[in-house]
């Protein structure tokens, strides 16, 4: 049906130019409201009803005027409808990420099928397929006029069959508006006097001045990855594997050993907030809101992180978009831009988020846990509101300057459609002008050990419907390897299978029991692995003693060889569909970087080769060392 893709294609452009305004009220120094957004569907509280829908999630003290801005913004594109540059920028990325899904339209995967052939038998959504959708698209959308979009917008806001719904915690001191008061907002802001929206744009390039850039040393081939390796002048290494998975994509990773393990405990508040403090500046000349306006049409990304050990960046981009990441890379190393409006703006809906996240009984678990495991150490410390104050904006900067000030010791991850005879050129032009003082540098053990022997704290809070939740975690030494990385994984998928027969389907005691572990290689090869499950209080006792049964079944006995190959098999097949993945490429090499252990090589092999005695052995490694900590959180039937 064309009427219902064009209209379609309408309603989404109209979201997305108007969560755009709502997000850079985000980004001014004093937000009424944590977070907005607006669009046109399904009614939240029908199925079978449409609605143009708005969202806000208030601050406690500016609940009336949060909704007063959602509304405002709502009826002010309504009565003036939308910029034509607004349109221009979202035009184009409606248009470029039809041509990303028709450059992949040879890569779609079984579940894409399957979802639209979902929504068309539930919802009666057509199915034209990426090639109709292509050609059509870009015959009518460029003719399509702003003036069709703002009709539109119009006739999507009435003042009949309004209802607003209002929900928030039972808190002291916290005042919600009446029924009048809501009534008497909404029909204040219908008839107030608005002006049009103004819209900001910029023509400005990304960079102002392009970078001399450097020279290529060296250029090798590395046959264990079938990859290309480059030296650059500043130390910068380079290793692109070109592959033919998506015609669409190029995935990035650079990364550098030090990460926040090198800043000292007193940085520990700005250490928690680094990345989502720097994330809110922008880069260059460009606040964040004005770069996302300036890479409108193009399909590039780069975000920078700090980690405990490592620092660096992940990024993306189609091919014909490469430069776009060189040169947000470049900017990304050299340019980072300081916003105390957007800083403070971040500050307000932070404390705002924490202040409700204390509300919620699983924070008490959590810091239980964290207490349990990490016995204080600062590093292991949640984030809490009373401490946003404290944040230091000039300190993260200068942090974060001294981690990518130096790129002598990167080293660039490029895998996917990266044609190397065109990408050469410009990684010498961006990557190899980045700085460099060749310092020598790796991270440092803050001693965040675990806590050794048993250890076990069950404590009651209240919650509105009883419920026991149990917490169990082992760790200890193991060597980090391959076959270990692997049994790790059997393990953790043959206990899933077991407890969900054991304790959910036998018992009928849980929705179910979450296991998972995981080696570290770094500071010391060691092994975490946890179990958890939510349960009625009065099965609390009898549900555990279950799981510690099993555990020490397996340890006599091992699995049985049915559940052994149901997950071999599983693995098998996982590891085919992932050897066409670039993200795959991407996280072995990354590791192998970090580790010195290849997860790559005679994966297949060793996973074959694993038998039940094995995986038996290892569980007696692991769960026989003693060390064992038991978090339990109950909240019993309230009293009448």
């Amino acid at each position: 049906d064309l009427s219902y893709m064009i209209v379609n294609s309408i309603k989404g452009m109209i979201s997305s130019m108007l969560n755009n305004r709502l997000n850079e009220i985000t980004q001014t120094e004093n937000p009424p409201f944590v977070y907005a957004s607006a669009y046109d569907g399904m009614f939240f509280a029908a199925k079978t009803k449409d609605a143009f829908t708005g969202v806000v999630i208030c601050n406690e003290e500016d609940i009336k005027e949060s909704i007063r801005t959602l509304l405002r913004e709502i009826h002010r594109a309504a009565q003036f409808g939308f910029t034509e540059s607004e349109y221009a920028r979202v035009k184009a990325d409606y248009l470029r990420s039809i041509e990303s899904a028709y450059n992949e339209r040879d890569k779609n995967k079984n579940e894409s099928y399957v979802n639209s052939y979902v929504r068309h038998f539930l919802d009666n959504e057509p199915i034209p397929g990426i090639e109709n959708t292509y050609t059509l698209m870009n015959q009518i959308l460029p003719n399509l006029p702003l003036e069709a979009i703002n009709e539109t917008m119009g006739q999507l806001i009435s003042d009949k069959n309004q209802a607003l719904a209002l929900f928030g915690p039972e808190k002291e001191g916290l005042v919600f508006p009446t029924k009048n008061e809501i009534v008497s907002l909404l029909t204040e802001v219908a008839n107030e006097e608005l002006t049009p929206y103004e819209d900001t744009v910029s023509d400005e390039p990304l960079l102002s001045t392009l970078p001399q850039g450097g020279s290529i040393l060296s250029e090798t081939k590395d046959d264990t990855w079938e990859a290309t390796v480059l030296k650059l002048n500043n130390g910068v290494t380079v290793v692109i594997k070109d592959t033919d998975f998506k015609a669409d994509e190029i995935q990035m990773k650079g990364v550098s050993l030090g990460g926040t393990s090198l800043f000292p405990n007193s940085e520990i508040i700005n250490i928690k907030v680094l990345d989502e403090v720097i994330s809110v500046g922008g880069l260059g000349n460009f606040s964040k809101t004005d770069l996302e306006k300036v890479l409108a049409g193009k399909l590039a990304s780069v975000s920078p992180y700090i980690g405990d050990k490592t620092e660096g960046l992940m990024g993306y981009c189609s091919p014909k978009d490469f430069e776009t990441l060189m040169q947000l890379t470049y900017l990304t190393f050299t340019q980072q831009r300081k916003d105390v409006e957007a800083f403070n703006s971040y500050k307000k809906r932070a404390e705002a988020m924490l202040k409700n996240q204390e509300m919620h009984p699983s924070i008490a678990l959590v810091d239980s846990i964290q207490e349990a495991i990490y016995m204080g150490h600062p590093r292991a410390m949640r984030l809490k509101a009373e401490q946003i104050e404290h944040i230091d904006y000039d300190k993260i900067l200068d942090l974060y300057n001294d981690r990518f000030k130096d790129a002598s010791d990167f080293t660039f991850f490029f895998v996917g459609n990266a044609d190397l005879e065109f990408v050469k050129p410009l990684i010498a032009q961006y990557l190899g002008a980045l700085p460099s003082i060749n310092r020598e540098e790796t991270f440092k053990d803050n001693q965040m050990n675990t806590r050794q022997g048993f250890y076990e704290n069950t404590f009651i809070k209240k919650q509105e419907t009883p419920k026991a939740t149990v917490f169990i975690y082992y760790n200890g030494d193991c060597p980090y390897t391959l076959k270990n990385n692997i049994q790790l994984s059997i393990l953790d998928q043959i206990l899933n299978i077991i407890y969900t027969e054991k304790v959910r389907e036998e018992e009928g005691g849980t929705y179910g029991v979450g296991v998972s572990g995981r080696l570290q290689k770094h500071p010391e090869e060691k092994f975490a692995l946890q179990i958890s499950f939510d349960t009625d209080p009065n099965k609390k006792q009898d549900l555990t003693k279950i799981i510690f049964n099993e555990l020490d079944k397996l340890i006599a006995e091992g699995p049985s060889e049915e559940n052994l190959q149901k997950v071999k098999e599983f693995m098998q097949k996982k590891h085919k569909e992932n050897l066409k993945e670039n993200s795959y490429w991407l996280g072995v090499m990354d590791e192998h970087h970090f580790s010195d252990v290849n997860m790559h090589q005679d994966y297949e092999k060793t996973l074959q080769e694993i038998t039940a005695k094995d995986i038996q052995n290892f569980a007696a490694l692991l769960f026989n060392q003693g060390n064992r900590i038991e978090v339990t959180m109950v909240s019993p039937e309230k009293d009448n």
